[in-house]
């Protein structure tokens, strides 16, 4: 099941993909992360997905990744005694800590912490920016607000406020609880909600104690004016455009998409583009021409990954969605232009060992005659070195860890490969030379790039390259058995 492309596809499990048959349907269609929304559903049906794509993943003997997507702090307004309103532009409303439920002129927002931080001439969103709002006075439990666009709003609507640095947290009680469930369950990737800021980061990295990799979801302003902090101490970027097209100007997010899928590359960390991605597969079989273009410019761009939300979850054609997105990717990637845009696109490496050797492996494959190149590695950072590079041959990820293979699913252009401990770099050459052959990467007669690190087993201490010829490392397989 080697995929014919580099960047992954993630998709989204749900009412209409939860049973074995279809994640197999959909592992085998070209899907290799799943992603469990934790917005949804209880702790027990979590579980059970989780415990399916497991035994998927054991039955076609290749690595799966799981991501949790944790919920974040949501702000919904409360309920109205006819169950909606119908707002008009030009007149006012009042959102207030009253539980008594709404009318037409005022509803309950029961969060405080929103009428802290508001002043005046805010703006104010309500069910994904149909409506809007302009503060013209406030305090600590109301907002007077006059309505710029109007339209109907109902029992629970999300509520943004684009213009406000939020003092939330981004884990709510739900969040904590259910982060503590998921890195028990032994999921690979944590995704978090709603991040405004890096110690948003740093709090569920404590609560995880590393045993989940954090993905920020960029879908604030304020996530968005502190990229560079919240890089530094995240391990992946989702960039979920719903929310962010929410908060922002819409024709803000495809620079801004631009600019962070590239700034994580040049960081070497994967980068997802999320969100409507080709949201007419929800009832249609094929997507709109311009679904394909959008999911083609995030393929151009590099980024590492590409996500199917409500598409594969409860649409009625979850392996079609699939499908029709591993098509566009090995059409994209055999596009000659694909290969200038990556190459122009490349950022100079830091200066250090692992980045040289991962640099030169690049150089040498793209250069001579070399089929593949292979890296061995305990924590996954070698091998994301060599996917920031973006070289145009595969790269075969070793590990002796199911865990790293596991999370390097979701990182371009990487093959991940279970291997055994070796404890010397002749049977790690061999390990390679074996999974290249077997793997259909390379026949007996080509040759491929090995990097590793002396000593084995010690994370970050990339300091070897060498060119191995397959069939004569392969003479020494019985001593790597």
């Amino acid at each position: 099941m080697r995929r014919m492309r580099s960047v992954k596809i993630v998709a989204t499990l749900g009412p209409a993909s939860d049973t074995y048959d279809m994640i197999r349907k959909l592992s085998e269609a070209g899907a290799d992360v799943f992603r469990l929304n934790m917005s949804h559903g209880t702790q027990e049906d979590i579980r059970e997905k989780h415990a399916t794509i497991r035994d998927v993943e054991r039955d076609i003997g290749r690595p799966i990744g799981i991501l949790a997507d944790l919920q974040g702090p949501k702000l919904r307004c409360g309920v109205f005694a006819k169950g909606a309103e119908e707002l008009v532009t030009g007149e006012n409303f009042r959102f207030d800590l009253d539980e008594t439920e709404g009318n037409v002129n005022r509803v309950c927002l029961p969060h405080p912490e929103i009428f802290e931080a508001l002043s005046l001439g805010e703006t104010v969103l309500v069910n994904d920016g149909k409506i809007r709002l302009r503060v013209t006075d406030c305090g600590d439990d109301f907002a007077e607000c006059h309505i710029e666009v109007g339209g109907t709003i109902s029992n629970r609507k999300g509520v943004n406020v684009p213009d406000v640095l939020l003092p939330l947290a981004a884990l709510s009680d739900k969040d904590r609880s259910d982060l503590e469930f998921a890195c028990q369950l032994g999921v690979d990737w944590l995704a978090l909600s709603f991040v405004q800021r890096p110690e948003d980061v740093l709090e569920a990295r404590e609560l995880a104690k590393g045993r989940a990799a954090l993905i920020s979801k960029i879908e604030k302003p304020a996530a968005v004016k502190a990229f560079s902090e919240i890089l530094k101490v995240t391990d992946g970027v989702m960039v979920a455009r719903g929310d962010l097209g929410v908060e922002l100007p819409v024709q803000d997010v495809p620079p801004i998409q631009k600019r962070l899928v590239r700034t994580c590359r040049k960081a070497g960390k994967p980068v997802i583009v999320a969100t409507q991605m080709m949201e007419s597969m929800i009832e249609s079989p094929v997507p709109t021409r311009a679904e394909v273009s959008d999911v083609a410019t995030a393929i151009y761009e590099g980024a590492d990954a590409v996500m199917l939300s409500a598409e594969s979850a409860a649409g009625q054609f979850p392996v079609e969605a699939v499908t029709t997105m591993n098509n566009v990717a090995e059409s994209v990637e055999a596009d000659p232009t694909y290969r200038d845009i990556i190459e122009a696109s490349r950022t100079p490496s830091r200066a250090t060992v692992a980045d040289a050797i991962t640099l030169a492996a690049r150089d040498v494959a793209e250069t001579t005659e070399i089929k593949a190149i292979c890296t061995f590695s305990h924590s996954g950072r070698t091998a994301m070195l060599a996917a920031r590079e973006r070289p145009a041959v595969p790269i075969i990820a070793l590990t002796p860890l199911v865990t790293t293979a596991r999370r390097m699913t979701l990182v371009w252009g990487l093959h991940s490969v279970m291997t055994s401990e070796v404890s010397r770099f002749k049977m790690a050459v061999v390990s390679a030379a074996r999974a290249a052959r077997n793997g259909g990467f390379a026949s007996d007669t080509d040759k491929i790039v090995v990097t590793a690190g002396i000593p084995f087993n010690t994370p970050g201490s990339t300091n070897i390259l060498r060119v191995a010829p397959v069939m004569e490392k392969l003479i020494f397989e019985g001593e790597a058995e």
